[in-house]
C-alpha cells in the first residue's frame, strides 16, 4: 500500500467511482449514484455511505464506497428491494471528524437517506453516530473491525471484535511464536481497548506481557522500542502501531535481527493492502487474524465470485480487503437487505427489529448472522501468515465466532 494513493483529487475519485450508472456530484465531497430504473410508485430507497474518499486512509474508504456501489448495483439488477430501486448517496468523511459531521448531516437532512453505512476509525464512528442515530433518527451500520464496547441502539456493527480476533489467535501465537509478548501501540482508542482484552487472553493462556507502550500516531523512530524488544528477548510483537509509523517500525525491527532470531510479528489489521508497506522479507511470517483473506478464493466459490466481481468493476489500487472494512461493508449491506425484505418496509424500528436477527448464507469468508439483542455479527475467522509477499491461511475457526459484545 503506497500512501500517495490517499491524496485523491476529485477528478481521480470520479474516474474511479463512476462506471455503468452515473455518479453525479451534488456538492463538495457529495455524490449520488442513480439506479438504471426509477419507475417505482414509491420512489427509490435511499442508502447513504459516509467514508474516507480523501485523507490518510482513503485507500480503505474508496474500497468501501466501491463495495457499496457494487452491492447496490447487484440488488437493483435483481429487481431492487420491495419493488423499489436503491439510490446510493456518498459523502466524504475525509479522515476529519469535523468535516465528516457536516457531510453526514447532508445525508440525513438534505438527502433523507433510509440508512447510513460507514466510518472507519473509532473516532469517526463516535463523531458521526449522534448526528445519524440520535438527532437523525436513522439506522447506522458500522463495518470496520474495532475495539468493541459500542452498544448504541440502532447502531449495528459488522466487522470483527477483540474476542473474534484474539480468543483463538493469541493461543496460536503462543504455540507458534512464544510466551513473551510486547504490545507496541499507537496512542488512540482502538489500541488501548484492544490491548486490555489481548492482555487478558495472553495471561490466561500462560503468556507474559513484557511491556505495553503507546506512541504518537506520527512517530517514525522506534530505535528505543526495538532495543527493548531485542534485549528482553520478546517472542511475539503484537503490534497496533498504524501508518505512517508501522512501516518504519517493522523495517527497524527487521534490521535489528528480530525475525532472524525467531521473533514473530502479529497485527490484526494487516490485510492485502498493508502487505505492500514493507518489503516482503521485512515482514516474513507476520500473522494476522481477519474475517477474510483473498487466498480463500482458491477453495471458496462464493468468495471467489465476490472478489472477481469487485476486481472487474474496480481494477486498480483500491483493494477488496478485510482490514479496510470492505468485507464488513459487503456484509452490512446484505444483512440490511435481508432485514428490509423481512420488515416489508424501510421504517427504522421495523428494519432494526429484523436486522437484530438477520442472517446471510453467503458472503466473503462465509455466512454471517447478527447475534440477537447484541447488534454485533457472528462470522468465520481466519489466521494467516505472510509468506513471500502473500498470505497463507494456517488456521480457521470451527464455525461462526461469537463477538462477545453488549
Amino acid at each position: 500500500m503506497s500512501f500517495e494513493r490517499s491524496n485523491l483529487t476529485r477528478r481521480r475519485f470520479m474516474s474511479n467511482f463512476a462506471f455503468a450508472t452515473g455518479a453525479l456530484a451534488t456538492g463538495v465531497g457529495s455524490w449520488v449514484v442513480r439506479p438504471d430504473w426509477a419507475n417505482a410508485a414509491e420512489g427509490p430507497i435511499k442508502v447513504g455511505i459516509a467514508t474516507d474518499l480523501t485523507g490518510p486512509i482513503a485507500y480503505a474508504g474508496n474500497a468501501d464506497a466501491n463495495v457499496a456501489k457494487m452491492v447496490i448495483k447487484e440488488i437493483n439488477a435483481g429487481g431492487g428491494l420491495l419493488g423499489r430501486p436503491l439510490e446510493l448517496y456518498v459523502e466524504d468523511t475525509a479522515s476529519n471528524e469535523s468535516v465528516a459531521v457536516g457531510n453526514v448531516r447532508k445525508l440525513i437532512q438534505r438527502d433523507k437517506v433510509d440508512m447510513v453505512l460507514g466510518g472507519i476509525t473509532s473516532s469517526m464512528r463516535n463523531a458521526i453516530k449522534d448526528p445519524i442515530v440520535a438527532r437523525g433518527k436513522t439506522l447506522y451500520i458500522y463495518p470496520q473491525l474495532y475495539e468493541g464496547k459500542e452498544c448504541t441502539p440502532y447502531l449495528f456493527c459488522t466487522g470483527p471484535t477483540p474476542a473474534q480476533q484474539c480468543d483463538e489467535f493469541i493461543p496460536w501465537l503462543i504455540k507458534n511464536g512464544g510466551k513473551k509478548f510486547a504490545l507496541p501501540s499507537a496512542n488512540y482508542v482502538w489500541p488501548h481497548t484492544l490491548n486490555v482484552y489481548a492482555r487478558k487472553v495472553i495471561e490466561s493462556n500462560g503468556g507474559e506481557v513484557v511491556f505495553e507502550e503507546y506512541y504518537p500516531l506520527d512517530q517514525v523512530d522506534f530505535s528505543a522500542t526495538v532495543n527493548r524488544i531485542v534485549s528482553n528477548k520478546v517472542d511475539v510483537v503484537f503490534n497496533t502501531v498504524i501508518p505512517p509509523g508501522v512501516g518504519p517500525f517493522f523495517k527497524q525491527l527487521y534490521e535489528a535481527g528480530f525475525l532472524k532470531s525467531g521473533g514473530r510479528l502479529a497485527c490484526v489489521y494487516y490485510d492485502e493492502n498493508t502487505l505492500n508497506i514493507n518489503q516482503a522479507n521485512e515482514i516474513e511470517g507476520l500473522a494476522s487474524c481477519l474475517d477474510y483473506f483473498k487466498v480463500l478464493t482458491k477453495d471458496d466459490p462464493v468468495s471467489a465470485k465476490i472478489q472477481a466481481a469487485y476486481e472487474k468493476d474496480f481494477p486498480g489500487n483500491f483493494l477488496f480487503a478485510a482490514g479496510s472494512a470492505a468485507t464488513g461493508t459487503y456484509r452490512g449491506l446484505k444483512l440490511w437487505e435481508a432485514a428490509v425484505k423481512e420488515a416489508g418496509k424501510v421504517d427504522r424500528d421495523a428494519v432494526a427489529a429484523a436486522l437484530d436477527h438477520a442472517k446471510i448464507a453467503e458472503g466473503p469468508g462465509g455466512p454471517a448472522e447478527m447475534v440477537p439483542g447484541k447488534r454485533h455479527c457472528k462470522m468465520n475467522m481466519y489466521t494467516a501468515v505472510a509468506k513471500a509477499g502473500t498470505y497463507e491461511v494456517v488456521a480457521r475457526s470451527n464455525g461462526l465466532v461469537d463477538p462477545k459484545e453488549c
